[in-house]
Order: C-alpha cells, then structure tokens, then sequence
C-alpha cells in the first residue's frame, strides 16, 4: 500500500492530463511563473548594471519561489492527511505534464493541413512555434508542427515526468521554473544574451539526461507502433547534435528517423534568417498524418517514462512511511 501510494500522484497526474489537459478558464501556476519571470526581468534591468549577474539573481529568485511554494503546500496538506496530499500532488503533476494540450493544439494544425487551409494551418501552427510562420508553405507548417511536438515530448512530458520520478511535484516546479525561463529569456541574442544566459545554461544542465532517455525510448518503442526503429536509431546517432542546443535535436532525430522525413533546416525568427542543418533524410514527402504519427510516438514514450519515473520515486522514497 505504501509504494502505491508513492506513486500514486504521478500516475493520477498522467492521467488527468491525458483525459482532460489544461482547461484554459483556470489558472494555470505556470503562468504564475511566466509572470513571475517577467516582473524579475523588469527588476534587473532596472536595479543591476551588470545583467549577467542580475541573470543568476533572476533565476535563482524564480527558482526558490516556484518550488518552495509548492513544496510547502504539499507539506501543509500531506500534514493534514495523506489523501489531501495524494489530491494536491495528483493536481500540480498533472499541471506539470502538457500531453494533451499539446497533442490538441498540434492536431489543429494537422486537420487545418488535410483539408489544405494554409491560412487555418498557419494560425494554428504560429500558437505552438516561435519561428515566423507567415513565410512558410504547408509542408513547412506541418514540419514545424513535428519539429514541435519531438522536441517537445522531451521538454513538456517526459523530463517533468523525470524530475517528479525524483523529488515529486516539487522538483517538477524546480525543472518547469527553469525550462520557463529558457524559453522566456534563454534567447541568444542582444536583448537576452546577458540576463538569461545562466538560465539557458541550466536548462542544457537539466535537459541533458532526459532528453537522450527519451530519445532512446522512442528508438525502442518505434516498431511497436509500426515505425523505423532502426532508421530512427541511425539518424539519431548521426544527427542528434544538428542543432545550437545540446538537447533538442534528440527527440527530433529520432521522431524525423521514425518517420522517415526531414526536420530543421533554415527557419525565420523576428524577421531575421537563421542558418539550420537538417535533420532526417528527405526519404518521403512530409504529411499531415505525420503529426499524429508523432504524438503517437509521443504517448507510448510517456508511457513508459512514467513507468520509469515511478520506479525511481518507489527505489528512492521505498522507505518512507506515510502516517496518516
């Protein structure tokens, strides 16, 4: 009883996620954070001259209180009994976990494709991507739709999954802090290159090992779901550093591997031109099917990431017994 209650809120965590998502009419912490990050930004901007240090500040600031107020939360409710610490953790995993919301807002884009409404596909591709989409075709639209949801199978589902297989929902705010603010303000580029380089260089730090787990994953579980597990092994080991980041091209190669296709390459970002390899061999023409190939791809690895995680919380809090 006691390893199942453990694991418990990660499982139901998953679940809610998978069955229900983000309901966009209620508050998300997540947000909480991002605006947590932006009122930091604005402080060091104004109070520090050197932005590097005032990056570190920034981030160790956002760090502490995203997983300190959590942390005492659930503190306060596991207190009061254990079924209210199971209800509050089961809550802030699922919130941590973005499977669903990002299988449903990627599948608009792939029913806008199928029936060959590029304005429809743009809109919809332009909520999930940060690149420019008003240049692209449609089998750049559904391209960046794959690139999206492998890359972010990692970032959105299995590293949160990971970080709560170690320290609970606490460490999934730690990792989802840092992740936040990487895709807030880890931008190398003049206006961000100083106040979010420490947190970029964090999320390389935390995104190292799951990011390879998963992409190992997804090479194992490929012919389960009728793909090249074997290609996709191949090109992620010969692409799997195609891209500035040590860790985004790994479930990228392997997912564009799977599938047989070609991701990345060349992409536009506030009007201005940047220079990418590819990634994948351009053995077929991209698809729309190929999004929902991709979350398929995405599911069956959650799945067993979460298997994985469980694991780890039973071998790492075995010992623990709860009183309630």
């Amino acid at each position: 009883m006691r390893y199942i209650l453990i694991v418990l809120p990660l499982i139901i965590g998953f679940v809610l996620d998978s069955v229900i998502g983000d309901p966009y009419s209620l508050p998300h912490p997540i947000r909480a954070v991002g605006r947590l990050i932006s009122y930091m930004e604005k402080f060091v901007r104004k109070h520090f001259f050197n932005l590097k240090k005032g990056g570190i500040f920034l981030t160790i600031t956002v760090i502490i209180v995203s997983t300190v107020i959590p942390l005492i939360l659930l503190i306060i409710c596991y207190k009061i009994h254990i079924i209210a610490g199971v209800i509050a953790e089961s809550i802030l995993c699922c919130y941590m976990i973005a499977a669903k919301c990002l299988q449903k807002e990627s599948m608009k884009v792939c029913g806008a494709a199928e029936k060959n409404d590029i304005e429809a596909a743009r809109i919809a591709v332009s909520m999930i991507v940060g690149r420019d989409t008003d240049v692209l075709d449609i089998d750049g639209i559904i391209r960046a739709a794959v690139e999206t949801v492998a890359e972010n199978t990692s970032d959105g589902v299995t590293a949160p999954m990971f970080y709560m297989g170690i320290g609970g929902a606490a460490a999934g705010f730690f990792y989802k802090s840092v992740n936040t603010m990487d895709s807030m303000i880890g931008y190398k580029n003049e206006k961000y290159a100083d106040i979010g380089w420490f947190a970029a260089i964090l999320d390389d730090i935390l995104n190292f090992i799951p990011s390879r787990l998963t992409a190992i994953i997804m090479i194992v579980l490929s012919p389960i779901i009728k793909m090249d597990g074997r290609n996709a092994y191949l090109i992620w080991k010969r692409d799997s550093r195609n891209h500035a980041s040590p860790n985004s091209a790994q479930t990228e190669s392997a997912c564009a591997g799977a599938l047989h296709i070609r991701l990345a390459g060349d992409a536009w970002y506030f009007g201005k031109l940047h220079k990418k390899p590819y990634i994948g061999d351009d053995d077929r023409p991209i698809e729309p099917q190929d999004i929902r190939r991709a979350n398929q791809l995405m599911y069956v690895s959650s799945v067993v990431m979460l298997i994985i995680a469980c694991a780890f919380k039973i071998c790492i809090y075995g010992g623990v017994f709860y009183e309630s």
